[in-house]
């Protein structure tokens, strides 16, 4: 009997449209990540890489199951103290960091680099993800981290070819 994996591909894809990150955005994070190292790299080179990313198992279960922990914080669905922790995107809670290691796995030590740069800038949409959550908006605890993580193992698979 052989067994074949569903491509949730598609379902990613708008669950992250649905919480107002486009492709697009993640493309623009990793155009930027590269044009030290790849001047003329284009949207459509970057995007491309995006969505072979975004096809690897590990990294659909990773973005699916952060998305859900940030639905059940932002529904008050958790219990305490791990509601407000999450909700509150405490300091010190690091499993957001820890999730995403999934999708920086999959590429290797360079997107582990990537990600630390771009969770510490917080440029583009990520930084709008996260000013939005500390604004008293949608918790997004894991889905910045997700995102950043997206454009981190974009920029390693280009890397590595």
């Amino acid at each position: 009997m052989l067994f074949t994996e569903r491509d949730y591909y598609e379902d990613v894809v708008k669950m992250l449209d649905d919480r107002g990150v486009a492709l697009d955005a993640i493309a623009e994070l990793t155009v930027a990540g590269q044009k030290d190292h790849i001047p003329d790299m284009t949207h459509e080179i970057a995007l491309d890489s995006i969505k072979h990313v975004l096809h690897k198992t590990e990294v659909q279960d990773a973005i699916m199951t952060g998305l859900a922990i940030d639905d059940l914080a932002q529904a008050n669905q958790l219990p305490e103290p791990l509601q407000n922790r999450i909700s509150q995107d405490h300091s010190t809670y690091g499993i957001d960091e820890q999730l995403v290691m999934s999708i920086l796995g999959v590429y290797g030590t360079i997107s582990w680099t990537n990600f630390g740069y771009l969770d510490r800038t917080k440029p583009g949409i990520i930084g709008q993800l996260n000013a939005e959550q500390h604004d008293g908006g949608r918790v997004n605890t894991f889905i910045d981290d997700i995102v950043a993580a997206i454009a981190a193992a974009s920029e390693a698979r280009i890397a590595h070819d």
